[in-house]
């Protein structure tokens, strides 16, 4: 049952949702709360409810967190991105409810079936690069982009969840100046520097290290521990994917490096680029290549523009246009 009535000291920061919940099986418990399986009568979806834990909802910062990922899944809407269904109270505790991710994540497939092809991975490099350009365009960095916050949808395409610590570039930083956010394996140089300038260009780096991880089993830098995988951040130079005998083009591995450079501005410009390479690449593909996918890339995230009725009109023809040619290649 949903209850938007709030305590003073448990005040909304966004309008909460109408719907109303009915909580089945726990799904999942973590340091802040619990993940439930739950029905709605006004959602035709399978929906998870996240509940923030009663012992720590007093706890200012951690309200402040949760309310703040409740707000930026509001202003997120893509294919590959987890839906969001509103929050609220729910008997006294903090609630949000999103799209229930039933088929597990990357990291679990990788464990279970290994490492995947150099062409799968390429298709799911795409798909993290629509979300990530599509959540860069409304202000909102990741920062904690890693296999396991890499989920599969009902048809198999890659959706990215998770944006507990995401950052708000319209807003201030609630972590605070001097603290490193992140999970060491995927952490960009800058993360782990603390940098108060920090960008989209971070979750380009941490995207580069999934890649390897898709294409051999773990992510470029391992160690015994935290100092050990950031001194390798900091300091060390990957291997390349050929280096290390792995089966995949020139162009692929060569992006996979300019991921994983140290400078961000050495880096690809934005998500999008990086999306419109293989793009390019698979058009070039042959009909036997191309078979060997099991998913179709999603479209083109364009570079955010004013939400004019032209402007729509004219990226909806562009969209259209490149899918029937991509289809086209695949018949």
């Amino acid at each position: 049952m949903s209850d938007s009535s709030a305590t003073p000291h448990r005040k909304l920061k966004f309008l909460p949702t109408a719907a109303t919940f009915k909580l089945m099986e726990p799904l999942g418990v973590g340091t802040v709360g619990a993940v439930y399986r739950a029905e709605s009568p006004d959602i035709d979806a399978p929906i998870a409810v996240k509940l923030l834990h009663p012992i720590i909802a007093d706890d200012p910062t951690i309200v402040d967190r949760f309310q703040r990922e409740i707000m930026i899944m509001e202003r997120l809407s893509h294919p590959n991105i987890v839906r969001n269904y509103g929050g609220g109270i729910m008997d006294g505790q903090y609630f949000y409810a999103m799209q229930l991710l039933k088929h597990g994540t990357l990291r679990d497939r990788l464990k279970k079936s290994g490492p995947l092809s150099w062409q799968q991975a390429a298709s799911f490099t795409a798909q993290i690069a629509a979300a990530l350009q599509h959540a860069h365009n409304h202000g909102i960095i990741h920062r904690d982009l890693k296999s396991s916050n890499l989920f599969f949808g009902d048809e198999g395409q890659i959706i990215l969840g998770d944006f507990g610590i995401a950052r708000d570039t319209h807003e201030a930083d609630v972590t605070g100046d001097g603290i490193t956010v992140g999970t060491y394996a995927y952490m960009s140089p800058e993360q782990i520097c603390a940098d108060k300038q920090i960008s989209g260009k971070a979750d380009l780096y941490s995207l580069g290290c999934v890649i390897v991880e898709m294409l051999t089993g773990k992510p470029p830098f391992v160690g015994l521990n935290f100092a050990q995988i950031w001194d390798q951040h900091l300091h060390a130079q990957p291997k390349s994917m050929r280096e290390l005998g792995i089966d995949c083009p020139e162009w692929f591995d060569d992006l996979i490096m300019q991921l994983l450079e140290k400078d961000p501005e050495l880096r690809p410009f934005n998500a999008r680029s990086v999306q419109g390479l293989i793009r390019e690449r698979f058009e070039e593909l042959s009909e036997e290549d191309l078979a060997q996918l099991n998913q179709s890339m999603p479209p083109v995230e364009d570079v955010k523009s004013h939400n004019t009725l032209s402007t729509n009109w004219l990226l909806l023809g562009i969209l259209l246009i490149v899918t029937i040619i991509f289809f086209s290649l695949l018949t």
